[in-house]
């Protein structure tokens, strides 16, 4: 696949990056006055869900839906629209929602693009640090405009990287990868948004990420991101239903892919 067999590509991603923005503007004004916020819970106390959430996504997807109608859209709070152009949008409105509601600034806005199950867009916004990260199918990634590339020099040994957690998995699983990844000289981190650290992997500051139960939403965007600015991710199944199931989700700068991969078991 090329970049001119993807015809109105580029005028997706320039439609995903502006989407973000608008759509940080309004979740940020509601984390500033989140004292406010009526929040629930959705299968466990630990994962929350605000009217922050559920009204960003109602505006991504009106924009979207306005700019390309026959486009599919995933959506955490409002699930999937079938398209019948190819493209199918994926999209959490604020991943990271538990650090939203307490006052963290770890929580960012994710939009990705998928061309015949292909990730072809990624924008991740994080509002509190105004930070976007933007790539697409072979026009590379950056951050705030400055173009990111990975450095193979860095591993799980020399760098840091980061692993998530949720009720999808036994807290026996979780010990066993954090053991195996500090038997093996490496350290991790975890900030409460899947979708933040695989921008932060595409930026170089994780060196991986690895989550053994995560879903479209809050990947798609990270890993176009990160193949763009040189890395690795392990495909997530795309195809019919699949899409809304969960998944592992690894992703990894060169130096690490090994490592994780066989941390992950993938």
């Amino acid at each position: 696949m090329t970049t001119h067999v993807v015809p109105g590509l580029e005028a997706r991603f320039a439609l995903a990056s502006a989407v973000a923005r608008e759509a940080g503007a309004i979740a940020l004004d509601y984390f500033k006055r989140r004292e406010t916020l009526v929040v629930e819970t959705k299968r466990d106390p630990q994962d929350v869900v605000s009217i922050a959430d559920r009204e960003v996504e109602t505006m991504i997807r009106a924009r979207l839906h306005e700019a390309y109608p026959t486009d599919g859209i995933l959506g955490e709070e409002y699930g999937l629209e079938r398209g019948t152009s190819g493209f199918t949008w994926v999209i959490d409105p604020i991943d990271g929602t538990s650090p939203f509601v307490n006052g963290m600034p770890n929580w960012c806005i994710s939009i990705g693009l998928l061309h015949n199950s292909t990730p072809v867009v990624g924008v991740i916004f994080a509002p509190c640090h105004d930070e976007l990260y933007a790539g697409a199918f072979e026009m590379g990634a950056t951050l705030n405009g400055k173009n990111l590339v990975l450095d193979p020099a860095r591993t799980i040994v020399n760098a840091v990287t980061g692993i998530g957690a949720n009720s999808h998995v036994t807290p026996a699983v979780v010990a066993k990868i954090v053991e195996d990844l500090l038997s093996a000289g490496g350290n991790f981190i975890r900030n409460g948004s899947g979708a933040l650290m695989l921008a932060y992997v595409a930026a170089g500051r994780l060196v991986g990420y690895y989550e053994p139960y995560m879903h479209a939403w809050d990947c798609i965007a990270g890993y176009c991101l990160v193949k763009e600015a040189g890395g690795w991710f392990h495909p997530f199944p795309t195809e019919g239903e699949r899409l809304t199931k969960g998944s592992p989700v690894v992703a990894a700068s060169p130096g690490a892919i090994d490592d994780l991969r066989r941390i992950a078991g993938v």
